[in-house]
Formats: structure tokens, C-alpha cells, sequence
């Protein structure tokens, strides 16, 4: 059996890379070759531990788009029946879900009560910062149309399919609605193009980071708000004087800071919604006003990882707009497998835009 390298996430801070076996994909299941793999933040929290106990050693790495290598043997189209064959490209949806729990059949909804999110490091694996991918029997993955460009894919990593799926559970946006969003990572700008292509009036983004300001305006930001040359109270002031006096309809939280919570609370106008999307990895409390809620008539939404359909869609998306938006600018900075902390690194203290693990470096 041939061997391929993986970066391997042994403990906390501790990541190596490691001589891994490539095995033979499954009946049902498909063996990709990465491409490209994105680094998302909530991979910086679990490898700093801020997300929990992992069970190490994992695979790290879940946003990959590769080259099918080998198909199993009963695999003849993608999980939209779209015929597939070796060679072409993919983007799967990297949750192992059991597909017979009530989440499963009866919510349908993600994740379900037997999610597995990794596996162990020395046995099949799906981690995508890696030389290959083995995607497992039931593991949703779909056909990237020719003309896509891997790294657009990889721009905006699996925060596509996570905004669309906030908006989705939020109720979807209205045309001409204003939409205010906390923080211009990944899902804030994800946010923002989702906005913009939903016909929204006012697309107001708030974030410490010029850089990151400018590229949410190339994504149809319509104002943007500096954090670091305004005050909480200002911040409020400005954004109800381009929205008018009942506020914003829609505030997204995507800064992934306890802070921006109660500031969240505040900004979202009347009969507004706070879709949180970003604070999966902030664990901890923060106090907040409940009786803003009731006298502003606020509904809040939880949401994160995406359903396979959002994979489908987030597809579906970029293939429309990879060639008008300027997706595949946003990767700004490529390590190698063996880099991965640089990666992670690079993430933490905000000099990138987008980073990605390449393994062909």
C-alpha cells in the first residue's frame, strides 16, 4: 500500500505531519486527491483546544475540493446524480452523518446525534490537509462544473455553505432589506456576497481590518465601519443613519467575538433578525439586555454546519458568479502540507485574507 502525507493534529499545539497509508475507496465511497484544502478558523480553535477535546490524533482540515482518484466500485454519479468518473473535481460536505437518527430522518437536519466530525489519523480519513481524501460510504460530495476554479471553491471555505444556510434558517432575505455584519473573515464576506446576490439595500460590514473592508466592498458591501476608529455608541448612530430609524432588519454576527454579541443585540432594528453564525468557537458567557429582545421584537438564529444541499449550492453559486466576483482573489496566501501552523498562524493574527493548504507545494 502507498503512503501520502497528512498534517496531524496529536494534541493541543501540537501538529506533525505524517507517512499516512492511501487506501482503496469503499464500494460506496470515493478516494479524491486534494487539491486545495482551505484553513478555517474553527480550525485554529481546535487546535488551540478553545473548541473542546478532540480525539486526537485527527486529520486536520475540512473545506477540501480534489480530483477524484479512484471511485469505488457501485459509485457512478455525485449525490445530485450527476455521472462523475476519476479526474474529475469535487467539494464534498465533511460530516460523517449515520443517515438513521431521528436528526437524520425526521428533523432533517445536520448535525445528527451520531455526527462523526473526524476520524482517527492512521485509519480512512477525510481530513483535507492532506495529499488525499478518502470520502466514506454516505459522505455527500458533488461534481465541480469544468470550468470552476478550485481555488474559488476554497475562497470561502465551508463559510458559504455556512452563511447560506443562516439565512436559510432565518427565513431567507427580502429584496431592498438592510443587513448589517459583524466581522469580515470568511463567513462575514460570505455573508456578504449572499446579501448582495439576494437583492439586499444596504450591506453594512464592521471589522478592525482595512484590508478585509476593502475586499467586503469588491463583494458588494454597500458601507463598511471601521471598529478600530469608532465607539460602540457611534458605531450604533452610523448604521441607523443609513438604515433608517427602525435599524437593520437583518444583523449577521461573523466576527466570532463575545464581544460582538450584546453589541449584535443592539444593532438590530426593530422586528429584526440576529442570525449568529461565527461564535462556535468563542466558548465562555457575556452579559446582554433579554429585554431588548422582547421590546424590540427580536428573533435570533443559531446556525452552523451546513446541510449537504448547502455544499450543493455553494457549488451551484460559484460556477454563476466565480467570473463577475472576484473569488479567487480572495486566497491570499498558500501553505504546504508541512505548514500547516504557519497556516494556522497566519490565520490567528488576521494577515490573510483566505489561506489554503496547496499539496503540490
Amino acid at each position: 500500500m502507498s503512503t501520502a502525507r497528512a498534517a496531524v493534529l496529536v494534541g493541543p499545539n501540537n501538529i506533525e505531519t505524517w507517512e499516512v497509508n492511501v487506501p482503496e475507496p469503499a464500494p460506496t465511497g470515493v478516494l479524491v486527491r486534494v487539491v486545495v484544502g482551505g484553513v478555517c478558523g474553527s480550525d485554529a480553535h481546535i487546535v488551540t483546544g478553545d473548541a473542546g477535546v478532540m480525539p486526537f490524533p485527527i486529520v486536520l482540515g475540512h473545506e477540501g475540493v480534489g480530483r477524484i482518484e479512484k471511485l469505488g466500485v457501485d459509485i457512478t454519479t455525485d449525490y445530485a446524480g450527476v455521472p462523475v468518473e476519476a479526474g474529475d473535481v469535487v467539494y464534498w460536505a465533511p460530516i460523517a452523518l449515520c443517515h438513521r437518527c431521528y436528526s437524520c430522518t425526521i428533523l432533517d437536519n445536520t448535525p445528527c446525534e451520531n455526527s462523526r466530525f473526524f476520524e482517527k489519523a492512521d485509519l480512512p480519513n477525510w481530513g483535507s490537509y492532506a495529499d488525499f481524501a478518502w470520502l466514506p460510504p454516505g459522505m455527500a460530495f458533488f461534481r465541480v462544473p469544468n470550468h470552476v476554479e478550485p481555488e474559488a471553491l476554497a475562497a470561502l471555505g465551508c463559510a458559504l455553505p455556512t452563511a447560506l444556510r443562516g439565512f436559510e434558517q432565518a427565513g431567507g432575505l427580502r429584496y431592498n432589506q438592510s443587513v448589517v455584519i459583524q466581522g469580515a473573515g470568511p463567513v462575514g464576506l460570505s455573508a456578504v456576497l449572499v446579501a448582495s446576490l439576494s437583492g439586499a439595500g444596504e450591506i453594512i460590514v464592521i471589522d478592525g481590518n482595512e484590508k478585509r473592508l476593502e475586499t467586503a466592498r469588491g463583494l458588494g458591501a454597500t458601507a463598511t465601519v471601521s471598529l478600530t476608529e469608532s465607539s460602540a455608541e457611534q458605531r450604533i448612530e452610523d448604521i441607523y443613519a443609513l438604515t433608517g430609524p427602525s435599524g437593520p432588519d437583518v444583523v449577521v454576527e461573523a466576527a466570532g467575538i463575545l464581544d460582538a454579541f450584546p453589541e449584535g443585540i443592539d444593532l438590530v432594528g426593530q422586528h429584526g433578525r440576529y442570525i449568529v453564525l461565527g461564535l462556535w468557537g468563542a466558548m465562555g458567557t457575556i452579559p446582554v439586555s433579554p429585554r431588548l429582545l422582547t421590546t424590540k421584537n427580536v428573533q435570533i438564529n443559531g446556525a452552523t454546519f451546513p446541510k449537504p444541499k448547502h455544499y450543493y449550492s455553494t457549488v451551484q453559486l460559484v460556477a454563476r458568479c466565480q467570473d463577475t466576483v472576484p473569488l479567487s482573489s480572495l486566497v491570499t496566501h498558500r501553505f504546504s502540507i508541512d505548514d500547516a501552523g504557519a497556516a494556522l498562524d497566519a490565520i490567528r493574527t488576521g494577515t490573510v485574507i483566505k489561506a489554503v493548504i496547496d499539496p503540490s507545494l
